[in-house]
This record gives structure tokens, sequence and C-alpha cells, in this order.
């Protein structure tokens, strides 16, 4: 881990920095895939899940037998526990829709904004050291409340060519059937042209490894969305001599834990909470499974000490975390002051897996700092908004000559025409 006392603000902007990735060979492997998939469909995908995954399997969909026997294989403890967090997040997202709200701008002018669902989605769920049936309650249950028509799915499967019991037991649980048997760069590419099993998509969600992200990324030159540009889990965490410090720890390595190229900051204005965190930190890794992953992101993290929590706020802001945890006094006082953030957690007993899990908010979020001009997943992202207006004969009189002069002033004759023409319409109706 690197430990910062007190640098100056000059040296912040080296401390923001993200570990780099080498985009170049990456992307010359995407649009390799990418070509492959188009152009050969179904077939390519088996020879990639057996280049990449190490697994041969005959049919990509998950047939229905797969799905149901899912159900025996999930013990109820986790059941449960899947059952609740998607009740809270039920209630959070649809707490998010939103009625129609008709404007009358002018006299005779009638404005007004209606939603309507993105028809065809698709979903990615990574399934290797860490199979994330929890992003399956973030992504689905959200496209559900928004309408969406069609929602597919996504996900690698293991040596013997299985999906994930949990994965499985969550899909069917929110409502996705149409399951299928592809992950990595190959499964994006898949949703995004469709193939003889995959039917394309016209947006895309859903975190990976960075030849996930890449692709993501890359299928935007084809006219398909993505809900955001994103890259390795990070975690910010603010702290005061009333923290906690085994608190802030457990919360480092929980995003720590999630691969080598996350990355977690810990800033403290107090110098026993930092040296003491710093303590916990060694001391709970020792006991991780996943430790050698934990291990590898600290060497690409930092511990810093400044002088107040002002000061923490202002490069919390400048870094943009994903996650950012004040375990502060008084946090209510510093809301107004947080610019750039995913989701923020506030007091000890907050911690980031509450959001990861079971609290209701989605756990989807802009990371690599696009904070700075993304939202977190919502219902929004599943619907888009249409605009409509209503001019009656009134309405056009009375916006009429506003609309002449500067469509003329721009030169466009034909615009003012468009006017003009029901103007004199009406006149002519008048006399």
């Amino acid at each position: 881990m690197n430990i910062n006392r007190y640098p100056e603000k000059k040296e912040w902007t080296k401390l923001v920095e993200r570990p780099a990735i080498k985009r170049e060979e990456i992307s010359k492997i995407i649009v390799e895939i990418f070509t492959k998939v188009e152009k050969c469909g179904d077939k390519a995908l088996l020879e990639l899940n057996k280049k990449f995954d190490n697994v041969e399997i005959q049919n990509l969909e998950v047939s229905r037998n797969e799905i149901l026997e899912s159900n025996l294989l999930i013990n109820s403890d986790l059941k449960k526990a899947i059952q609740q967090a998607k009740e809270n997040i039920t209630k959070f997202h649809a707490s998010q829709i939103t009625g129609i709200q008709k404007i009358e701008t002018a006299k005779g002018v009638i404005c007004w904004r209606e939603n309507r669902a993105i028809e065809k989605i698709g979903i990615y769920i990574p399934s290797g050291t860490a199979p994330l049936f929890s992003t399956v309650l973030m992504l689905a249950i959200p496209a559900q409340l928004a309408g969406c028509k069609e929602i597919i799915l996504c996900t690698p499967p293991d040596k013997n060519g299985s999906i994930n019991p949990a994965i499985l037991y969550t899909a069917q649980l929110c409502g996705i059937t149409k399951i299928f048997k592809t992950g990595g760069a190959q499964a994006i590419a898949a949703m995004t042209f469709g193939t003889e099993s995959i039917p394309n998509v016209y947006k895309i969600f859903g975190p990976g490894n960075q030849f996930v992200v890449a692709a993501k990324e890359y299928t935007q030159n084809y006219g398909v969305a993505i809900d955001m540009p994103a890259g390795p889990s990070e975690v910010l965490v603010i702290a005061d001599k009333q923290a906690i410090s085994g608190f802030c720890a457990a919360d480092l390595l929980s995003q720590a834990e999630h691969g080598t190229d996350s990355q977690v900051i810990f800033i403290a204005d107090d110098f026993k909470i930092f040296n003491q965190t710093i303590a916990d930190v060694e001391k709970q890794i020792k006991a991780l499974p996943r430790k050698e992953f934990a291990q590898n992101a600290l060497n690409n993290s930092y511990f810093i000490l400044l002088n107040n929590i002002e000061q923490a706020i202002e490069f919390s802001n400048l870094y943009a975390p994903e996650h950012l945890i004040l375990a502060i006094e008084n946090f209510e006082n510093y809301i107004p002051l947080i610019q750039n953030a995913g989701s923020v957690f506030l007091g000890n007993y907050s911690c980031e897996s509450a959001g990861d899990y079971a609290s209701g908010t989605n756990h989807t979020l802009p990371t690599n700092g696009f904070s700075r001009n993304y939202s977190g997943v919502s219902l929004d992202s599943f619907v888009k908004k249409i605009t409509f207006q209503n001019l009656s004969k009134q309405g056009i009189q009375n916006l009429g000559k506003t609309i002449e002069i500067m469509a003329e002033a721009e030169g466009l004759t034909a615009h003012k025409n468009a006017v003009s023409i029901r103007l004199k319409q009406i006149q002519n109706d008048n006399n």
C-alpha cells in the first residue's frame, strides 16, 4: 500500500490516477472477436467458449430444465436473502416511476414528456471467481419495472458447461428466461449483432473485466448503447477521530478483493485512526480467501492523511469515486459539498456491502472517474424520454411571430413558411 501524509495539492493529480491499462493490445483483440462473431455467429461463440473458458458445449441457450433445477441447488437461507434484497431493490426503483406533467408554456401551447421503455435489453453477468448474481437483481428489476419487452442475459459457463445456480435462480425470480452460455467480449459482440441463438439488443448493461469493458465501449460504434463507461471497482473512505478503524479496514478490503485491478483510497484527518486502519487492514487481509487479489489491489491503492474533512471532500471530488464512505461525525453537514460520487454511504454502520446487495440502491455505478459526468443505473437507464407538444389555433397565433423572426434570422425560410402558411389559413378562416 502507498502511504502519503499531508501531500501538497500539486501532488493530488498524481494520486487520483487509476492504474493504467494497455488499451492498444486489448483493442486489437476486441476487433478480432467482433469480426469473428459478426461473420460466424453461434459457431464463433462455441469456439471462443473453448478458447477462453476451456469448455465445450452444444447449446448456447440455457434450457428450461436447467433453470428449474437451480431451485434445488440453492439453500433456503440464500433464497430468502435474495428475495429480501429483491423486495428492497424493487421498492427503491419503483419510487422512481414518474407521472406525466403537461405544461402550458404559452396560451394554447401544451408541452409534456413521456417515458418509453427501451424494447430490447442485454444484461451481462460475470461468473468467474465471483459469480455476481446480485447484479442480476440490480439490472433485471428496473428493466422489468420500466417495461422492457425483451430482456436477455449472457454469462460464461463453468468447466462443466453449467451456469452458476444462484445466477439462474435470481434470473428466474426476476422473470428472465432467455439466458445464454457465453461470456467475455464475445458475449457483448453477440448481443450487438445477434446470432442464430442470441437476439441483438438496443442497450447493454453489466460489469466485467477489462475486455468486457472495452467491448462495451466498442459496441457503441454499431449503434448499441451501454449503461456507462466503467472500469475496475473502487471505494474512497473518509474518516475522522470517531470512525471505527476495523469498519474502515473491512470496507477497503471489500472492494480490494474484487480483483487485482481494483483500487481503494483511505483518507483521514486523525493520525490515530489513520495508523489503526492501516494496521487493521494488514490484520484482516490475512484471513481472506481472496487475499492475493486484495493484496495486489492494495499495491495500487493509497492511504492519505490530510488536515481536515473539507480537504478530504475536495480530494474525493477530484478523484470522483464509484463508492464514497463518510465515516465521520455530523456527515449531514458535508453532503452539500459532495459533487462527484457514484453512491455515498453515511456513518459508521453504512457499509458499502449494503449497497452492493440489499439496501435498495443500485450497485451498477460509474468508475474510473466517470462519476464526474455519469449517474449510476436507475429506472431512467431503461427508458427513453419522448417530448410532445400540441399547439391550438390560439397557440400558433401567440407563438407564430416569434418563430418567424427567429427562423428568418437563421436564414431558414422553409421553417418560417411552415408557420406563415398556418397563420394565413387562420386569417382566411376568420374572414
